[in-house]
Formats: structure tokens, C-alpha cells, sequence
């Protein structure tokens, strides 16, 4: 029988990595499920002229995407497509995600709801949301009767 060194931190290390897979699996994303729903990443940011959303949407036209707003909230919904021929295909691995999504937003106020923008490059789509131009006060000069 031979002698084996024990390694505290290599059983430590497994138990890390076992701790890891076992909270992956039960807290997994969305947007990797395969073929079904899925949830495209976003990002939103502003200026001082508009609100921007960016949206990753590869592989999809813009007939595949619909922008709605109502009551306040964008709406983008869109379907990415199977591309596979399941009957003729053989493949094995699929890791890439399919099927349709829907996400929501809430927009401010201070947007123009009439002057709104929306661009598909390279699998980016990119809505700006145009901020009204701010309302001055109307200034009332009091005169002496």
C-alpha cells in the first residue's frame, strides 16, 4: 500500500467547485435555455437628449422584433428562429438560445412618446427614447399702476 500525501486544499477545492455547479443549476438563467423563452441582454443609458436601449439580438431581422408603448411601458417582444432542420441535422451541442422573448420597460415622463427611433445592426438593436424639450416657465413682469 502506498503512502498518499493528503492535500486539505484540493478537497477544499472540490467542494468549492461542487458548492458552485449545485448553485448554477438551481439559479440558472434564463437567457440560456435553449430552445423556448429566453431573455436578449440590455442596456440602457442617457444623455441629456434621450434614453437609449441596446439590445442584443443576434441572428434576428427586424420583422422578427415588435416595439409597442402603452401607458408608460415599452414593450419589445421578438421571436429568434430555429434554424435547424431537425429531421436532416445532426448535431451535439446547442448552446445558443431560441424561441421568443418579451421584455418590459418602464419610461419616464420626460420622453417624447412621438419621436422614438429604433435601429437593427449586426444583431444590436438600439431604441432612443427622445426626451420634450423642457417647458420654460412663462415669465410675468408685474408693472407699477
Amino acid at each position: 500500500m502506498a503512502i498518499v500525501r493528503w492535500d486539505p486544499l484540493k478537497d477544499l477545492m472540490a467542494m468549492h467547485d461542487r458548492m458552485n455547479k449545485m448553485f448554477d443549476e438551481a439559479f440558472e438563467k434564463t437567457g440560456n435555455t435553449g430552445y423556448g423563452e429566453w431573455t436578449p441582454p440590455v442596456d440602457i443609458y442617457e444623455t441629456e437628449e434621450n434614453i437609449v436601449i441596446v439590445c442584443e439580438v443576434p441572428g434576428m431581422d427586424e420583422k422578427d422584433v415588435d416595439i409597442q408603448i402603452s401607458e408608460g411601458v415599452l414593450t419589445l417582444k421578438g421571436e429568434k428562429k430555429y434554424p435547424i432542420d431537425k429531421e436532416s441535422d445532426n448535431y451535439y451541442r446547442l448552446e445558443r438560445s431560441y424561441g421568443k422573448f418579451n421584455r418590459t420597460f418602464a419610461i419616464p415622463n420626460s420622453v417624447d412618446l412621438e419621436n422614438i427611433k429604433a435601429g437593427l445592426k449586426d444583431g444590436i438593436l438600439k431604441i432612443t427614447l427622445f426626451k420634450k424639450s423642457e417647458v420654460q416657465p412663462k415669465v410675468i413682469k408685474v408693472e407699477t399702476e
